[in-house]
């Protein structure tokens, strides 16, 4: 596919079929995150991968109140039927490290040198390149966050380390019609007229 095609087909995809992905394409998508910018080469980024039924149960049962994983609504509903579940996880502490090295010229691991936190632009970054990927292999993928009252039970369901952090959550699959509207459905999009400033503001 077209580069121009896949950025402008990608869209977030809330509703998909029950069959699997094949995981060549998961790794290839895997591996073209890992061509994202990285600030230092830090590469500060990891991946929790879910791809069979038991495992993504697990993750909607571990980010979803009881009564809504019970009887969930649409949205809900079309999202838990993606065959794959990635959790991009960034680590601050591998780019203070890595910015304390000696080819940086950074004695410490001093967090306020930084202007935005790198770590997880970077990882976001990956996430993108995942959906694009999708995108590229004819799949469909959503963007979404782990909701903050389920971090703590995502993470330790799923024994992430505390010093990686969820960025937030990629789902993969083939897409189901009659999913739930997404906020473009109701939102036209800015012109770029009204988003673009050349010279000045």
């Amino acid at each position: 596919m077209e580069f121009q095609d896949v950025v402008r087909r990608r869209k977030m995809v809330r509703n998909y079929r029950t069959d699997p992905v094949d995981p060549e394409v998961v790794d290839r998508a895997l591996r073209n995150a890992t061509k994202a910018p990285s600030a230092g080469f830090s590469q500060g980024w990891a991946f929790l991968v879910l791809d069979t039924p038991e495992d993504t149960a697990r993750y909607w049962r571990a980010a979803t109140d009881p009564e809504a994983f019970a009887q969930p609504d649409r949205w809900l509903r079309g999202m838990m039927k993606a065959p794959v579940v990635i959790l991009p996880c960034s680590s601050k502490r591998a780019y203070l490290r890595r910015y304390a090295e000696d080819d940086k010229g950074w004695t410490d691991m001093d967090e306020s040198r930084w202007p935005m936190p790198f770590w997880h632009m970077d990882t976001a970054m990956a996430a993108l390149l995942i959906l694009q990927t999708a995108v590229d292999e004819g799949l469909g993928g959503c963007f979404i966050g782990v909701p903050p009252a389920h971090d703590a039970a995502v993470r330790t369901e799923f024994g992430i380390p505390p010093e990686w952090d969820p960025v937030g959550v990629v789902t993969l699959g083939h897409p189901e019609e009659g999913g739930a509207q997404g906020s473009p459905a109701r939102r036209p999009r800015r012109p770029l007229d009204d988003v673009v400033h050349r010279g000045n503001w």
